[in-house]
């Protein structure tokens, strides 16, 4: 029986074309993403799923949906598919990175245009039938500085675009080199002196926990009088209610908004502002563009419904269907190797290098390696992949260094991840023994012996007596439950190592009061 795909958003014909010609029977219903209940009810039919941004993949969805093998997102943000879900049922789920980067660039360059000539406003103006041209007076382009936040794929695209329009680039990145930096023609500098300088500001950077509000009340208030604000990247970068006030008293010169923090807005408290410019949702709008991530969902989709091949997973490498049960428990051990490093990681990413020593250094290490790169990256940059994760290290100028030792160690097998940084060097070693679980067995040097849950805390201090003690007792008295509790020292007296699991995420106020006890150098929760 041929594969079936649902297509429950506006893609082009194009894509249905291409699931024809490979074979695969094709439902076009681009309405249905609107109706959760009507898509819950037949997606037990359909071997793929194929959507945009409108459908809302949750894990209700995917209860029912008994034969789904492939979700593919015609785009980069697969924000709207509930990920742990789909990994936990076996679904596959793509997107399509690189597409729609330059039509997302030129949207925010001509949103810069739009706000320093005012064109929306006047344009509005001229055609009521009034010729009110000493009332736009707008500013050059030219010689002024743009602030570029988040400096990976689309933020370079707009970066050479503003070099050629003879702009001054700042650039703040915590993962873009310095040699990076100079290869785009843009200066790298830290966040607060870009908030100091840029005549213009844009962002180009997923959300996460670390750039939610990146442009937060204080952030805004430390910019340049005059400065415009431009978002075509993700709702929620941006204090809006703080954004509209400085508009308001007119610290603020302009602000250009292509996504809001809720969306559809139907509201928003940016709307009716003479300064401000709103689209909604562009960035990705244009033929070309849809045209191009349409193609490129359609021929991975029927690539895996029909062949077993997979690329541009955002859940699982791309590997063969007879790779994968000997690659698979060392896979998720780079990835939490590399998750481990990253969550723990705050200053510039210089280096990655990782050792494979044993019987896992004779498997398929590139697509380990990817997942150790995404692991690493995703906790900054939350749209990586392990397809995409390699692109984007060299993007940011971050070195990937690999070392295969084949002799035999305390270990069958051993991977060996170590980041360089700004600042310091870290090095975190784990393993897969026979139950087909990942470990973590030493860390900074010390041995220890730890599984990777859910929810963990990581403790490094001092080893002095009773600091267990004061530990279990602070979490108990929290209502916070040890799972499994692992310790390591490098000697006696010397520097101690505590990975903890517990049930549910660790409260900051626990935290803190783990920071505060005697000895502790650094306590942090990592999520897995």
């Amino acid at each position: 029986m041929a594969p079936r795909v649902l297509i429950s958003d506006a893609l082009s014909p194009a894509a249905v074309a291409i699931f024809k010609e490979r074979g695969v029977e094709v439902d076009f219903q681009p309405d249905l993403g609107k109706d959760k209940e009507k898509l819950a009810a037949i997606i037990g039919n359909y071997d793929g799923l194929a959507i945009r941004s409108a459908t809302k993949v949750t894990s209700a969805i995917l209860a029912n949906a008994t034969r789904l093998k492939v979700i593919g997102r015609a785009g980069i943000g697969v924000d709207n598919v509930d990920i742990p879900a789909a990994t936990q049922k076996g679904v596959i789920v793509m997107n399509t990175p690189f597409g729609n980067s330059i039509t997302t660039a030129e949207h925010a360059i001509a949103m810069m245009f739009a706000l320093a000539r005012q064109i929306p406003s006047a344009d509005a103006s001229t055609q009521a039938g009034k010729w009110e041209k000493n009332r736009f007076m707008g500013v050059e382009i030219t010689g002024k500085t743009l602030g570029i936040i988040g400096c990976g794929n689309i933020g370079a695209i707009v970066a050479n675009r503003a070099v050629g329009l003879q702009m001054r680039v700042v650039a703040y990145d915590p993962f873009l080199s310095p040699e990076r930096a100079i290869d785009l023609g843009v200066e790298k500098v830290e966040l607060e002196e870009l908030l100091a300088r840029a005549d213009i500001i844009t962002l180009h950077t997923p959300l996460t926990a670390q750039t939610k509000n990146i442009l937060s009340a204080d952030n805004l208030a430390r910019t340049k009088k005059g400065v415009r604000v431009i978002n075509c990247a993700r709702g929620g970068l941006v204090d809006e209610n703080a954004l509209r006030a400085l508009l308001d008293t007119g610290h603020v010169a302009g602000a250009a908004f292509d996504v809001f923090a809720e969306e559809p807005a139907t509201a928003s408290i940016l709307f009716g502002h003479p300064n401000v410019v709103c689209t909604p949702h562009l960035g990705a709008a244009t033929t070309e563009a849809q045209e191009n991530v349409a193609l490129q969902v359609a021929e991975q989709m029927s690539d895996y419904l029909v062949r077993g091949a997979i690329s541009n997973a955002v859940n699982f490498p791309s590997i063969t269907a007879e790779e994968a049960p000997k690659l698979r428990p060392f896979i998720a051990l780079a990835e939490k190797l590399g998750s481990f490093a990253g969550q723990l990681t705050d200053s510039g990413l210089k280096e990655i290098r990782i050792t494979y020593q044993g019987a896992v250094a004779g498997l398929k290490i590139k697509a380990l390696t990817a997942s150790a790169i995404a692991g690493v990256l995703r906790p900054a940059l939350q749209d990586v992949n392990v397809v995409s994760a390699p692109v984007v290290a060299k993007e940011r100028g971050i070195t990937i260094e690999e070392t295969v030792r084949e002799g035999e160690g305390d270990y069958e097998s051993l991977i060996t991840l170590e980041i360089v940084t700004d600042d310091i060097t870290r090095a975190v070693s784990g393993t897969v023994f026979h139950d087909g679980k990942p470990r973590i067995v030493d860390i900074k040097g010390i041995k220890m012996d730890a599984e990777f849950g859910p929810s963990m805390i990581y403790v490094t201090n001092e080893d002095r007596p009773g600091f267990i003690g004061r530990f279990a007792s602070l979490l108990g008295n929290a209502g916070v439950n040890i799972a499994t509790f692992a310790l390591g020292r490098d000697l006696e007296g010397g520097s101690a190592i505590a990975l903890v699991e517990i049930d549910g995420d660790a409260p900051p106020h626990v935290l803190q009061g783990i920071q505060r006890l005697p000895g502790v150098k650094q306590a942090r929760a990592l999520v897995f």
